[in-house]
Formats: C-alpha cells, structure tokens, sequence
C-alpha cells in the first residue's frame, strides 16, 4: 500500500523538528512536500527528507494539490485558519499546529467549514502523549492517589530578558497569536480538559512584565465540573521553576519534577525507530514520586508517546475514523482561554457556559 503523501507548510521549529520527523518515521505516512522560502530551511529538508519537493510559497503547493493527500499547517500562528481552509477547499484533510486559530471564534468556522466540506481536520497536541500525562493516567486509573483533590501543572523558563531576535511568539501581540497563554497555555488547558473534564468557571493573572507586546507570564485556575481544580502556570520568568506536576488526591500525591523528553530527543536529532533506541523511556532519575506524608516511593513513568499522534491520523484516514484530536476540544481550550483573559483584567473568577 503506498504511502498517505503529506505536505508540511512552514519548516521552522515545529515543522522541521516536530512535525516533520514524527511524520517520517510513521508507517504508511511520508513527507512529499516542504513549503519555505529560506534557503538554510530549504537545504535542511532535503538533507533530512530526500526526495522531498520544496515551494518557496503555498500557492505552487496548492497548484500541486492532487499530488497529495495531506496537507501539515505549521506556519505562524496567524497564518493557521487561512492555510488550513485552502487545503481544505483544495480537498485535503488538514493537521494545524496548535493553537488551532488565534481566537475560538475562527477556530469554530473553521471546524465548521472541515465538517462542511467532510473532510478530517486536527490540531496537533502532542503534549496529550508526555510520559508524565500517560503517567498520571495510569496512576488515576489504578487508584493510586484515589480521587484527585488538585492538579497542579506547569511549563516555566527563565528568560528574564528580551533578546534583539525575539522569537515571533514574543515579538506578536496576543490578538495576532503571540504570547505564553496561547503558547504554552494552550497545552496546559487541553491536558486539563482531557484529564478532568469541562469547566464551570476560571480565575486568571496574565501578564506582559518584559515591556513586549506579548504575556509571558500567567496563572490559572480552572474548577472542573467533575471536582478537582486546576492550577496552571505558564511563564518565561521563573527563575526557581517549580515541579511540572504535583497532583494531590486523598490518597497520595504524585509529583514529578522534569518535563517530557521527547522534545529534547527531537532537537538532538534522535528518532523513533533508531536503532537500539527506545523512544519516550525516561531514565528512573527522572521518575516521578508517590508521596503520602512520610511515605514515598518511585512512580515508574510511562514512556512517552508523541508518535502515536500520527500513528493514530494515518489510521483515521485510511479507515474513516476519528482523528487523534477532536478538533472541537481545541475550540472548547479557545474559549477557555478567552475567558481567562477577561477574568485577568477584571480581576474576577469568570464563569464558562454549561456544555
């Protein structure tokens, strides 16, 4: 059976990194086309992924449309909405780098237009299949901590000052997609979701504190319909981080102090499937603990697992069934998110709709 052909538009960080090499290495999936105008990009793609076709603009990839079968948006965040809607017209399922779009607003048409035109559409949250998330569930599911009380999770760096090349993110106000609480919060808010449900109402405090146009500080606390509540930090100012996950329940409590190794894994340039390599194993230095009082002990952590996202994509397109991320949970992360804005600067808990 011949390859799912995929085009990836955009080869900085997440399409060169993330995007395209999780991609390579799934069965039944390979990178046929690369849109990007560097020419330092340019060479990367067809040094990593030879034989791939590279356009310097999405116009000559669309014009090539039925030359393939899947269309990677991970262009900045901006750009996501208008990509994704012209592979869609162009017939092409999409995958979009999260977030999804820069508002809930265009994120809904969006997940309406795919719907419209029957054709599949995803947001990549990798972050769902962390070693730490998978972890967790496992300790949930067998009762470890017995009923979790509170969730507590962060993604913080030490960045104190901006740089002459900030990264686009920095550079962006929010309203154009920049900013810590679309970035890394929209990460932290689909984890939370996924593991605890909706929300009946958010308390926030989102902050620009380097003088840019962006927020690169924020906090959140998220009351689930389902009991627990979520504490949530995103940041590029701490400079004492504090643990990734400290989930407390009447049980036991499960901290872990490191994040996910799989991006770094990427960066380096390691692979899934190298050989004698074993993707996602964390080190038992790097294993949570089990913590009730004086009593603790190691929580042996579950690999992670980012290639299941594409594992799971070139199955639902091959057989018709769901893609790996609804993408109306990214919508519901949107909205969610908007309202966590609206309670930062009403300095109030703003409640969510029912549903």
């Amino acid at each position: 059976m011949p390859d799912l052909r995929a085009a990836i538009i955009g080869f900085g960080l997440a399409g060169s990194v993330f995007h395209a090499p999780l991609l390579a290495s799934t069965a039944g999936l390979s990178v046929a086309s690369v849109v990007t105008r560097d020419p330092g990009r340019r060479e990367r793609a067809e040094r990593e992924h030879p034989g791939v076709r590279v356009f310097d603009e999405a116009d000559e990839l669309f014009a090539h449309g039925d030359e393939h079968d899947l269309v990677v948006v991970a262009a900045p965040n901006e750009a996501h909405v208008p990509l994704a809607r012209r592979a869609l017209d162009a017939g092409l399922p999409a995958v979009v780098d999260k977030p999804l779009a820069p508002s809930a607003a265009d994120a809904r048409g969006l997940v309406e237009h795919a719907e419209a035109r029957g054709l599949l559409l995803t947001v990549f949250m990798n972050r769902r299949w962390d070693s730490d998330q998978l972890t967790l569930r496992r300790l949930i599911e067998e009762g470890s901590l017995g009923s979790v009380l509170s969730y507590e999770s962060r993604f913080e760096r030490w960045r104190p000052q901006l740089s002459e090349k900030q990264p686009w993110r920095e550079r962006t106000p929010p309203e154009a997609g920049g900013g810590v609480l679309l970035d890394l919060g929209t990460h932290l808010v689909d984890q939370a979701l996924a593991l605890f449900g909706s929300v009946a109402h958010v308390y926030a405090e989102v902050a620009a504190r380097r003088g840019g146009p962006a927020d690169d500080d924020s906090f959140l606390v998220l009351q689930h319909h389902s009991g627990p509540r979520s504490l949530l930090w995103a940041s590029t100012l701490a400079a004492a981080p504090g643990p990734r996950l400290r989930v407390l329940g009447d049980r036991a409590a499960y901290v872990l102090a490191g994040l996910d190794g799989q991006e770094d894994a990427l960066r380096a340039g390691r692979r899934p499937g190298d050989p004698d390599d074993q993707w996602g194993v964390e080190p038992a230095s790097r294993w949570g603990r089990l913590m009730a009082g004086d009593e603790e002990e190691a929580a042996p952590s579950e690999p992670g697992a980012w290639p299941r996202f594409y594992a799971l994509l070139e199955r639902a397109l091959r057989e018709g069934g769901p893609p790996p991320v609804d993408p109306w949970d990214a919508v519901r992360g949107l909205e969610l998110l908007e309202a966590a804005r609206r309670s930062a600067a009403e300095a109030a808990a703003v409640a969510l709709p029912a549903g």
